[in-house]
């Protein structure tokens, strides 16, 4: 069975994956740091002071291992995704099918529907979100490169080619 279509990560170069490790890294440390001063406080603080660092240690360790594992596995991800399409990825066309509006998140911008074919895999549809832009219009032509086994695929470029009539194709 195949896997559903996926659109790849945003890739995260080398440098950028270092530094949101070390950032990752410095949300992680102030939950230890808590969690070891409450243990070596000398000489020991009121019951009070013992239990809120305490507290506080295990609460920040929590959410630093959260936010902590979160961001290790997109930077890995991201990376993954990269090294495969390079690696078997294969070039294809996007054909938009259909656009709509997209107020998600902080960024509006326009959502595609796609149809992805190429050589080495079945045509599939899937949708992306892109910036507005208004050569982004049903019929016109995105490239693309696809992993044929596991259907990921990333928009590659701007271009757009938009086909007005039958001659054209």
């Amino acid at each position: 069975m195949t896997s559903p279509p996926r659109e790849a990560e945003t890739p995260i170069g080398p440098i950028g994956a270092l530094l949101c490790r070390l950032m990752f890294l410095a949300i992680f440390l102030p939950g230890p740091v808590l969690l070891a001063a409450a243990a070596r406080l000398d000489p020991p603080r009121s019951a009070t002071d013992f239990w809120g660092l305490v507290a506080g240690g295990v609460l920040a360790t929590g959410v630093g291992v959260g936010f902590g594992v979160f961001g290790l596995r997109v930077v890995s991800r991201s990376r993954q995704d990269a090294r495969r399409l390079s690696a078997a990825g294969v070039a294809a066309t996007a054909e938009i099918l259909a656009v709509a509006n997209h107020l998600g998140g902080e960024d509006p911008g326009l959502e595609l529907r796609l149809r992805i074919s190429g050589p080495g895999f079945t045509t599939f549809e899937a949708t992306t979100v892109r910036a507005d832009d208004p050569a982004l219009v049903p019929g016109a032509m995105l490239p693309a490169v696809v992993d044929p086994v596991d259907r990921i695929f990333r928009i590659t470029g701007v271009s757009v080619v938009v086909h007005t009539s039958k001659e054209d194709i």
